[in-house]
């Protein structure tokens, strides 16, 4: 869940004190936790702008998914979409103050595939959204930021990906 828990859980089923080099671990994730949650409060404040933008670039490149026939195509389907997004933004967000992947894992990834393959939605056209919001989401933030952020993104998209 964190990088302390785990590290903890990890010597405790050991039955041994953390190491040096895990307590320096856990000195190197707390420091970074004022980077974590500006990194979170910068994409919680721009939400809407950057779903908004994300299915903006998505729809320009696949002007398919909101033709008729398309999953994205009406209100109610685009809606959709966009609460997907905005779902899968807010895991990313835990998974940078947690500095775990899993529960993007754990909540996001697993039966994803059986999810949308169950309601016609092609994996690849949410690996391409998760893509567009990424893109949306790091023009937001500092060079420094984006190199934590960014692998989080990653690891979801990547999930994706194999889930196709």
């Amino acid at each position: 869940m964190s990088v302390v828990r785990d590290l903890i859980l990890q010597a405790d089923g050991d039955l041994r004190y953390p190491t040096s080099g895990e307590l320096r671990s856990m000195v190197e994730f707390l420091s970074q936790g004022p980077m974590r949650v500006a990194i979170v409060e910068v994409l919680t404040d721009n939400e809407r702008k950057i779903v908004g933008e994300s299915a903006k670039q998505l729809f320009s490149r696949r002007p398919e998914y909101v033709a008729p026939g398309g999953n994205s195509y009406g209100q109610r389907q685009r809606a959709q979409c966009l609460r997907d997004y905005s779902w899968y933004l807010r895991l990313v967000t835990y998974g940078i103050l947690a500095g775990s992947t899993e529960m993007i894992q754990d909540i996001g990834l697993i039966g994803a595939r059986e999810m949308y393959n169950s309601l016609g939605v092609p994996m690849l056209g949410m690996v391409e959204a998760m893509k567009t919001m990424k893109d949306a989401s790091l023009v937001l933030l500092s060079d420094q930021q984006v190199k934590l952020a960014s692998p989080y993104f990653d690891f979801l998209i990547q999930g994706m990906q194999t889930s196709t």
